[in-house]
C-alpha cells in the first residue's frame, strides 16, 4: 500500500539516504551540514517543505518543495527535488508525491507548481509528460561557490 504523509523524526536515515541517491543522480556532492540544514528546514516546515512516500511502510520516495514570489502571477511552488528509490519506481510514488504537493500548493492559493530536470531524463519525463505541460523553458544557472555546494 503507497501513502503520503510529512516526514517524521525517525525517517531521517531513510530521507538521507533516497536524497544522496537524488544528488548522486545529478553528480552532485553535498556536505554533511547541508544535509542537516534540508533535513532541519523541513522538520520546521515554514520555508522549506518535504513530503515521503511510503510502500508498505517503507520511505521509498521524497519530494522538497517551497513557494515564492511571482512577478505574472500569484505566489508559486517550486518543486525542487522528487526521488523514487530504484525498487519502487513504476509503483506510483513519483506520480503521488506530485499529486500531493499539487494540492498543498492548491490549498495555500499558489498559481502553479513547476519543476525541471535533465533533458536526458527520459525515465522521469515520461511520468512528467502526463502530469504537466512542458512550456519548452531551457534552464539557466550561474554558481555562486560558497559553503559547500
Amino acid at each position: 500500500m503507497l501513502s503520503i504523509g510529512k516526514l517524521r523524526s525517525a525517517d531521517r536515515a531513510q530521507w538521507e539516504n533516497l536524497f544522496r541517491g537524488y544528488n548522486d543522480f545529478y553528480g552532485r556532492t553535498l556536505t554533511p551540514q547541508l544535509y542537516d540544514r534540508a533535513w532541519n528546514e523541513f522538520r520546521e516546515d515554514v520555508r522549506m517543505h518535504a513530503l515521503g512516500a511510503r510502500l508498505d511502510g517503507e520511505l521509498v520516495g521524497i519530494a522538497h518543495f517551497l513557494i515564492h514570489s511571482s512577478t505574472t502571477a500569484l505566489d508559486v511552488c517550486y518543486l525542487q527535488d522528487l526521488f523514487t528509490a530504484p525498487q519502487a519506481r513504476g509503483k506510483g510514488a513519483g506520480r503521488a508525491l506530485i499529486g500531493e504537493v499539487t494540492e498543498w500548493a492548491r490549498a495555500r492559493d499558489c498559481s502553479r507548481v513547476y519543476w525541471s530536470t535533465q533533458e536526458t531524463n527520459t525515465a522521469a519525463r515520461r511520468l512528467y509528460d502526463e502530469v504537466a505541460v512542458n512550456r519548452g523553458f531551457i534552464l539557466y544557472q550561474i554558481d555562486l561557490p560558497k559553503g559547500g555546494a
